[in-house]
């Protein structure tokens, strides 16, 4: 892999089954298998589903707004601005946006997200 810059201005935010709006800063798509960093958008009083990663840590880095985390076994727990998740592989995770404004976050996984890791636990 070469050293690069991808430039925010030539990313597209889509709306997933997931109920959040999410681009992708870099992953798989970019060459990256190690590691890939996303932007997620949950708007006001909206849940993500619950879901699990197969064999990918991930991490969430809360950068704007508030809502309420559920990992694990954890009890629910608020996040705000600053606030890192970190959610082991395997590890069933869900979000919502307990705020007047939108909640983003970053996702951070590792390895890189890829969609044959998911598993929606709400089907």
């Amino acid at each position: 892999m070469q050293p690069t810059i991808i430039r925010s201005k030539s990313l597209t935010e889509a709306l997933t089954s997931e109920h959040c709006y999410i681009y992708e800063n870099c992953g798989i798509t970019t060459g990256d298998h190690d590691v890939s960093v996303a932007r997620a958008r949950v708007k006001p009083g909206v849940a993500t589903k619950a879901h699990h990663l197969e064999r990918t840590k991930e991490i969430y880095l809360i950068t704007e707004g508030e809502g309420k985390v559920c990992v694990g076994k954890m009890q629910p727990c608020e996040v705000r601005k600053g606030d890192v998740v970190i959610i082991p592989a395997g590890t069933s995770q869900k979000i919502v946006n307990t705020g007047k404004t939108d909640l983003i976050f970053y996702c951070i996984c590792a390895p890189s997200f890829s969609q044959d890791r998911y598993r929606d636990e709400e089907t």
